[in-house]
């Protein structure tokens, strides 16, 4: 049995097979699981679930999961609800723009639904960890403050919204100023992986966070061939 029992999962694909399938295997792993096939009814019932994390299909009729992902990082709610993509479109650029408007991973169909599992469960894991983290890990760089406990960041006093994925890898970036950090070490500190995946992955998220810093972009430093860190500014 899985030890996050009550944690729960919402899964939007408009294939009942799909769903069916998600929600019996989730089920037996002890989670607790949500699935709708319309994705017009995600709003209210994400709100009503209060789900820990969200897994959409990219291709729906009528609201693409790219759109419900934008919908859920612009809700007070939902914005720090990891997201799994499910696409059986494989193009790079499709992956790219789902981590580019807020997901946290992605899945190509058909997927291996062990491999979902392990991934779902990591995310879970990362999240649980963040809000045990307390106000001791409060950090500050000349403008820029992020608080751990509260998961929050502010830039010059403003509040600015990360997804968990950004702020945990700014987080790290920040607890270890001055330190390079490998796109490899990133992914395995930031993803949780420990197997091989693209590194893009890391720049797309960098590109994300630095702008969303805005004045303060340069506090993230590219080490050129290996990696990133931040530095005093």
């Amino acid at each position: 049995m899985h030890t996050l029992k009550a944690q729960r999962i919402l899964v939007v694909d408009d294939e009942p097979d799909v769903t069916e399938l998600l929600k019996y295997k989730f089920e037996q792993e002890g989670y607790h699981c949500q699935v709708l096939n319309d994705p017009l009814l995600f709003a209210s019932t994400a709100r009503d679930f209060e789900p820990e994390i969200m897994i959409f299909d990219i291709m729906m009729p009528e609201l693409s999961g790219l759109q419900l992902c934008r919908m859920a990082r612009a809700d007070p709610l939902l914005k720090h609800v990891p997201i799994i993509f499910l696409t059986a479109r494989g193009e790079t650029e499709d992956r790219i723009q789902g981590l580019e408007l807020g997901a946290d991973d992605y899945l190509p169909k058909p997927f291996n639904m062990k491999e979902l599992s392990i991934r779902v469960g990591k995310l879970l894991a990362r999240s649980a960890r963040v809000t045990q983290i307390t106000n001791s890990t409060r950090i500050e760089i000349s403008g820029v403050m992020i608080d751990a406990e509260l998961h929050q960041l502010c830039i010059d006093g403003a509040e600015v919204v990360l997804t968990a994925t950004e702020f945990r890898l700014l987080q790290l970036l920040m607890e270890r100023k001055g330190r390079v950090q490998s796109r490899e070490h990133l992914l395995v500190a930031v993803w949780n992986y420990d197997t091989n995946i693209e590194t893009r992955t890391v720049d797309t998220h960098v590109r994300r966070v630095r702008e969303k810093l805005g004045p303060y972009a340069h506090l993230i430093e590219t080490v050129r061939g290996v990696g990133y860190r931040t530095v005093d500014i």
